[in-house]
């Protein structure tokens, strides 16, 4: 089915204010003024040379304000030109001299001063036309009686009657007097196209504008010339930015910079021109579709279009997966982009993985990995982004798509997990450098030898494990089903929990407490669970904000169908209250890495719609906070103390659909082991009376006592 996608209105461009014009008969300039004033036009035109500025000998007319008027010069009905008329507004500036000897002589006036004050006015007024391609100076001259001459006062105008230009074209405008007393007046006037006027069948030149039509026909695009059969015409589409091109008008052909020109085969003629897809989105879709990155040498490149338009582009790193490219900014900038103009990166080597990514408009429009062709396909390496700050302090993540991992981490990610490989070889020289300055520096690590040593591990395992399995069902047949059946079991549950993200929520109450919530984590890590917590991603909070960084981490989280816990704390539940009662958070002693206190604004409308249940868990440890004292809002969802409920709350991390696990007390044991350490130095450091740790909304009974 056709479906046109632009309309005549939208080819024909938008249509300005229709001018109706004044017309004047005759070839011949002309001039006239305000009443009381005479003038007069000089018969030809002068040379435009204003000169230098000097001192008025007393009082002289000098112009104020310059006013255009477009009109129409006829021949006759059917043979007009556009013509502008200029106002020129005047008024006296400058005084008379006292006479130094007045007061000496009684003040008495001699008779050759007062005569000149009561004569009239003259002054020589230059009006200035440029136009390409075009220029004109006139001379008007101008007296003004005695009777109307008051210092600092306008005495009128001036008209000029008119100066020809093209239409479409800029026309500037100067007037000042000869001599010159003061600086010249300036004015720039832009005159319509035909379209702009009411009475273009009056001007030769606009007779072609009736003509052209434009159709639509399925993606098909038609121009219609409208003309008798004796008239003749030219046609022609050209591209904007490299003069007039004849092409054939496909619907793939269109883009912003695509015009079309039309004009009557006359002499002089105007041309008619008209850019109908500067703003259609079709348009600049097919801009990006013919776009293309070329790569000239290892650091120079430049970006092929037909036509020009603001872009800016930046590096990214790109691995193997199918994940999004990650833009490497910061630590590299955004660079604006010019078409067909060599720009530059300051790489030192190039990788298949850089790839370059060109926005415009704030949208990803391209993505191109100019250094695969030359260096082969994606590969399964770790970009290492070093941080350099003062006095040598330096730090490493390494880039994932979940983020950029400090190193060394105790994340669940492959990058920390082989963060120690990494680190000896970086410091071996068995990484690439892609990139350095003052700032930073970007290394490219290769992890085929971990992965080919993790396969082989791999292998082994399963044939110790198919030779084992063998040997159990040898020596028990009656039970082989039986033991099957509670393997199948336990495999099912432990993917299950391994395959759950949590992020872990909690207010910094103060550094003891942090300490507590990493042990917690790292235990839970052991489960395995994939664990994510502000504790292990302090650069990324830092770069990014505690509001965007925990934004990205829920839902990541939650669109992986895993889990948010909030712990809460003493100071957590008084932050809540704080919030719930006023809307906003109060400037408490809160860290700037404090996720908990950013998060609210996104953590209360899953509670206030209901989307929590399901979706969120709560915890408090049991010496520190009753549960009772957590806001009834947030009791909507299972609030565990911990570790007493360590089994019930492990549950709860589980996939909803997961089976419960016989193996659950058991890790809930392994979980508590590894936390109580942790909790004897919370709540008794070593060497010092147990604080008070329970102060605070709803601390249990026992809080601070040790009990």
């Amino acid at each position: 089915m056709p479906v046109p996608w632009f309309l005549l209105s939208l080819a024909l461009g938008r249509s300005p204010v229709v001018l109706s014009l004044e017309r004047l008969v005759g070839p011949q300039d002309a001039t006239h003024c305000s009443p009381g004033l005479s003038c007069r036009l000089w018969d030809s035109d002068i040379l435009c040379l204003p000169g230098d500025i000097v001192p008025a000998p007393g009082p002289v007319l000098a112009p104020t304000h310059l006013q255009t008027e477009l009109v129409l010069r006829c021949q006759k009905e059917t043979d007009c030109d556009l013509c502008l008329r200029v106002a020129v507004h005047l008024a006296v500036h400058g005084h008379w001299e006292e006479p130094e000897d007045e007061e000496k002589f009684g003040g008495a006036a001699d008779l050759g001063v007062e005569e000149p004050r009561n004569a009239s006015l003259q002054a020589q007024v230059v009006l200035s036309f440029q136009a390409y391609p075009t220029a004109r100076c006139v001379l008007l001259e101008v007296q003004v009686p005695a009777a109307l001459v008051q210092f600092g006062q306008s005495v009128g105008s001036v008209v000029y009657d008119c100066f020809e230009a093209a239409l479409g074209s800029e026309v500037r405008i100067w007037s000042y007097t000869q001599p010159r007393y003061e600086k010249e007046l300036n004015h720039t006037q832009q005159l319509p196209d035909c379209r702009g006027l009411e009475v273009w069948n009056s001007i030769p030149s606009c007779w072609a504008l009736p003509w052209l039509n434009v159709s639509a026909d399925g993606d098909n695009v038609h121009l219609v010339l409208n003309v008798s059969e004796e008239q003749h015409f030219g046609l022609s589409l050209y591209w904007n930015q490299t003069g007039p091109q004849i092409i054939t008008l496909n619907h793939t052909d269109l883009v912003p910079c695509l015009c079309i020109q039309v004009w009557p085969l006359e002499p002089d003629s105007v041309r008619t021109n008209i850019c109908p897809f500067r703003e259609d989105p079709r348009a600049h879709q097919n801009l990006w579709q013919a776009a293309r990155l070329r790569l000239l040498t290892l650091q120079s490149w430049l970006l092929d279009a037909p036509c020009s338009l603001p872009a800016e582009a930046a590096l990214c790193w790109r691995a193997p997966g199918g994940d999004p490219c990650q833009p490497l900014v910061p630590p590299l900038s955004w660079e604006n982009v010019t078409v067909d103009k060599v720009l530059e990166f300051p790489l030192l080597k190039g990788h298949p993985n850089l790839c370059v990514q060109v926005n415009s408009s704030e949208k990803l429009q391209l993505q191109e990995c100019l250094w695969a062709d030359s260096l082969g396909p994606l590969k399964d390496d770790v970009l290492l982004l070093e941080t350099r700050g003062p006095q040598d302090n330096r730090s490493l993540c390494a880039l994932e798509p979940s983020g950029c991992t400090s190193l060394p981490s105790k994340a669940s990610t492959r990058a920390a997990r082989l963060g120690e490989y990494l680190l000896q070889d970086l410091q071996s020289g068995q990484c690439l450098q892609l990139w350095d300055d003052d700032l930073g520096a970007l290394w490219a690590c290769p992890m085929d030898k971990y992965i080919h040593k993790r396969w082989a591990l791999v292998w082994l395992a399963c044939l110790l494990f198919a030779a084992a399995l063998s040997l159990i069902l040898l020596l028990k047949k009656d039970h082989a089903k039986g033991w099957l059946r509670l393997l199948k079991q336990d495999v099912r549950s432990g993917a299950a929990a391994r395959g759950r993200a949590a992020l872990l929520l909690y207010s910094a109450d103060d550094s003891g407490f942090e300490r507590l919530v990493g042990a917690l984590a790292s235990a839970l890590c052991q489960l395995p669970l994939r664990v994510a917590v502000d504790l292990w991603s302090r650069r990324e909070l830092s770069a990014q904000g505690p509001v965007a960084w925990f934004h990205a981490q829920r839902r990541q989280t939650l669109q992986e169908g895993g889990v948010v816990v909030l712990l809460f704390s003493p100071g957590a539940v008084a932050l809540c209250s704080e919030w719930l009662q006023d809307g906003v958070s109060g400037p408490g002693a809160h860290g700037p890495h404090d996720a908990f206190r950013a998060s609210l604004s996104c953590v209360l409308p899953d509670f206030l719609q209901g989307r929590a249940p399901g979706s969120y868990v709560g915890a408090c440890f049991d010496r520190l906070l009753h549960p009772d004292a957590v806001p009834a809002l947030f009791r909507t969802v299972p609030v565990f103390t911990l570790p007493s409920q360590l089994p019930d709350f492990l549950g709860a991390l589980q996939q909803p659909r997961a089976p419960r696990s016989g193996r659950l007390q058991e890790r809930a044991e392994q979980v508590s082991r590894a936390l109580q350490p942790a909790l004897d130095s919370y709540f008794h450091p070593p060497g010092t009376p147990a604080p008070g740790r329970g102060v605070g909304p709803g601390a249990g009974p026992g809080a601070g006592d040790g009990t």
